[in-house]
């Protein structure tokens, strides 16, 4: 029996390739939703190619032609809830991310996440969420999916240390002052990665991997000092785990994101690929440890992971106003995780824990506002 799937953000960088799966994988999917923020003529012509499948659009302001199924932010969440998909992709971008992983857990489906933001902003509401309604999890960010595996492997007992990876991006061998220099052309330039604007420019700061670091720990139940990074430019490893006896094992595979898209499609089972395998005949491997004084978003994010409570969601959308102000030309590189740091050391003390979606929201809404309240004070 096919499994019905949702993709969001389908016309996206990991809708796309969770399109290539879909596509390869005829006899084994049956697409039943996808969603946009702004592309409604992508996702008619996705339409067009699955019939059977609704499309919602977000952004209603670029609605031009008949066909769209759903219509907002509202009308996403009521195509979830309708599509009654067995597992939905969530590619879409950002803390936008939240509210429809929410909404598919609800709806019974499980959860192909590559929206790192929904364990940042509420792991753990969103594991009890999933837990109530008996539904999995299963990561898709690429190193995410690899200590899946390796944990699922090995026993969570028997894991000492979790071992992720990171590029280093395009500028890993700048200095202070190059780094400087560096505009938006010469950030979305990744080595490895086809990637969209903002996860592209959060690999350049090592943001990225400072997010992916606290979604380990809301994912896996792992404390800050268990979680490592290393780099590793060739981005061939995309995690390891050290095992109480000290023996580490890794997850190799060539950077493609389509396989684990395709293993979470497939999970608990694996299947064969048309992806092509590692070649090991002429491979070069090499590892360091990160520069976090030219790349402070990591240790940022270790501090807000320390906080126990809201920091993360406060890292998170500082950095957002940060990113998007410096793709407009408005701050150079350097200034992103300066933005962040005074939104960290700034934001108000939480009086409890967030009680639902909407408190995690709200605590984004102040965070934004600060973080936005010091660009235009600094900046602009």
């Amino acid at each position: 029996m096919k499994k019905k799937v949702a993709v969001l953000g389908a016309t996206g960088s990991i809708g796309k390739n969770a399109l290539d799966v879909l596509r390869n994988k005829r006899d084994s999917f049956d697409p039943v939703l996808f969603s946009a923020n702004s592309d409604a003529e992508g996702l008619l012509k996705l339409k067009e190619e699955f019939p059977g499948a609704c499309v919602a659009l977000v952004d209603e302001g670029t609605y031009f032609r008949k066909g769209i199924d759903f219509l907002g932010n509202k009308g996403l969440l009521e195509a979830i809830a309708a599509a009654k998909a067995d597992i939905a992709v969530n590619g879409i971008a950002g803390a936008a991310g939240l509210e429809p992983s929410a909404a598919v857990i609800a709806s019974g489906a499980d959860l192909a996440l590559a929206n790192k933001e929904t364990i940042v902003m509420a792991g753990k509401l969103i594991g009890d969420l999933a837990a109530k309604n008996k539904v999995n999890i299963i990561p898709v960010d690429s190193e995410h999916s690899a200590l899946f595996k390796l944990i699922e492997a090995h026993g969570k007992k028997n894991v000492s240390e979790i071992i992720l990876t990171a590029s280093g991006g395009p500028f890993l061998n700048y200095t202070a002052e190059e780094l400087k220099r560096v505009k938006p052309g010469d950030a979305l330039s990744h080595p490895t990665w086809k990637m969209g604007p903002k996860i592209t420019i959060d690999s350049a700061t090592m943001a990225n991997k400072g997010l992916e670091v606290i979604e380990a720990a809301g994912l896996f139940g792992f404390p800050p000092e268990k979680i490592k990074v290393v780099i590793h430019p060739q981005s061939v490893v995309h995690s390891m785990v050290r095992l109480a006896d000290g023996a580490t094992y890794a997850q190799l595979s060539n950077p493609d994101m389509r396989l684990p898209i395709h293993d979470a499609l497939f999970w608990p089972d694996t299947m064969e690929t048309n992806l092509i395998s590692l070649n090991f005949d002429s491979l070069t491997l090499t590892f360091a440890s990160p520069d976090c004084e030219r790349f402070p978003m990591l240790s940022l994010a270790y501090e807000a992971l320390g906080d126990g409570l809201s920091l993360p969601v406060v890292y998170n959308a500082a950095n957002e106003v940060a990113v998007n102000a410096f793709l407009r030309g408005k701050i150079g590189f350097p200034d992103i995780p300066r933005i962040v740091a005074y939104a960290l050391a700034h934001s108000s003390p939480d009086e409890k824990e967030a009680q639902t979606i909407e408190d995690v929201l709200d605590r984004d809404r102040e965070a934004r506002a600060l973080a936005e309240a010091y660009l235009h004070k600094e900046f602009l």
